[in-house]
């Protein structure tokens, strides 16, 4: 069974990660792999933290020789600010600074973030260790998995990429091409990553106008799966329905309160048959397809062979440098939130960690289906699968 768990804490020593179920012998390229630690910490609007850190994954089992081995993949990110944190955040028992650790202490919680119901949850005084796991630090971890679930989706030519559709009020009006999408994941520099340059530069100055007044800004990422086959998922169980374990594992990031698929919020408000993708059949090569894809690649919780797509709605993020009203956790008194090194935007970033959790999915879904213990068995599995669909 493929599955993963992640470990670590945002100023702990590293970051961990751990992968089962994957087959022997899938090539993994470490280039493209922290490629995409990269591009996670790119985008206007990124903190301070992006300056300290340089990620890049060390994996110490499961692959040998750039090729998977079928056993569990560990996996360690090391935290450079770590160095900073050793007398507050020790493993062991206390022997440090009493007055640094005391300082670090987070006693005012943050309006929308873990702080206060967390506090509350597992009897904390204060949120230092709750904002350390609930940080989207965290999400290093999942990024490097989800690259590497990647590098199995290339064996069978599926990709999964993202960009940005909106961030505050401004928004891309049209539906982007898979074609723009990658090309613009393949730019060294990133600004917001949206594929139109004058709908970004509307963009980036909502984000001037949150640093200009102390504020944060939420927005809306896509991710686009191209590549897929038919058949992944399925209808009969609603835990083993596609499009519900992709909006899990969207929402489940941190700061993500909402998730579409396709075109949901145009086709709740329209008629039926303006919503309903219509289905063609070209005799000559023997293939159905569709008028167009509002449905977003998913229906009745199965793949049609259409591009998955998937948008993440991000909130903005909870920590202001104008802080909001909150309460004194000692006294119970007003006080102003806390505030931490923070980042403005983080939409583009959302976006590539939005594709590690769709590609992680997906992954999940072609492996239920097709898998082997290695390569070759999964690949002769999706032949013969793929004989079938064309004999349909």
């Amino acid at each position: 069974m493929f599955r993963y768990e992640t470990a670590g804490e945002s100023h702990g020593e590293c970051l961990v990660a751990t992968l089962t179920g994957l087959p022997a012998g899938i090539p993994i390229n470490f280039d493209r792999v922290n490629r995409e630690l990269w591009r996670r910490q790119q985008g206007f609007g990124r903190g301070g933290r992006m300056k300290i850190e340089t990620d890049k994954v060390h994996v110490v089992a499961g692959i040998r020789h750039s090729h998977t081995i079928g056993a569990p993949i560990a996996i360690l990110i090391e935290n450079k600010d770590w160095k900073n944190w050793t007398e507050v955040l020790p493993v062991e028992d206390f022997a440090g600074s009493e007055e640094k650790r005391k300082a670090k202490e987070v006693k005012r919680p943050r309006p929308g973030h873990v702080d206060l119901p967390g506090a509350i949850k597992y009897n904390f005084t204060e949120v230092r260790y709750l904002l350390e796991r609930a940080s989207a630090r965290e999400t290093t971890s999942r990024v490097a998995v989800g690259a590497i679930s990647k590098e199995f989706l290339y064996c069978f030519g599926i990709e999964v990429w993202s960009h940005v559709v909106g961030v505050g009020q401004e928004k891309l009006h049209r539906q982007a091409t898979f074609e723009e999408v990658k090309a613009i994941n393949q730019r060294d520099e990133v600004l917001l990553n949206c594929v139109d340059p004058e709908a970004e530069a509307r963009m980036k100055a909502v984000v001037d106008e949150a640093y200009r007044t102390g504020d944060t800004v939420g927005g809306v990422f896509e991710v686009i799966a191209h590549g897929c086959p038919p058949g992944l998922g399925s209808h009969i169980t609603f835990d083993s329905r596609l499009d519900g374990k992709l909006a899990q594992a969207i929402v489940s990031m941190q700061a993500v309160k909402g998730v579409e698929i396709g075109a949901a919020a145009d086709g709740a408000a329209a008629f039926g048959s303006k919503v309903q993708d219509t289905i063609h059949y070209d005799k000559t090569s023997r293939d159905f397809h569709r008028g167009a894809n509002r449905a977003g690649g998913i229906e009745g919780g199965i793949t049609n062979g259409q591009d998955i797509i998937v948008r993440g709605l991000l909130k903005p993020i909870s920590t202001l440098r104008r802080p909001l009203e909150s309460v004194d956790l000692d006294t119970r008194d007003p006080a102003l939130a806390a505030y931490e090194r923070s980042d403005i935007a983080v939409v583009p970033a959302a976006g590539v960690i939005g594709e590690s959790m769709v590609a992680i999915v997906l992954a999940q879904a072609f492996l239920e289906k097709f898998g082997g213990d290695s390569l070759l068995e999964t690949e002769r599995n999706y032949r013969g699968y793929l004989e079938q669909v064309k004999n349909y």
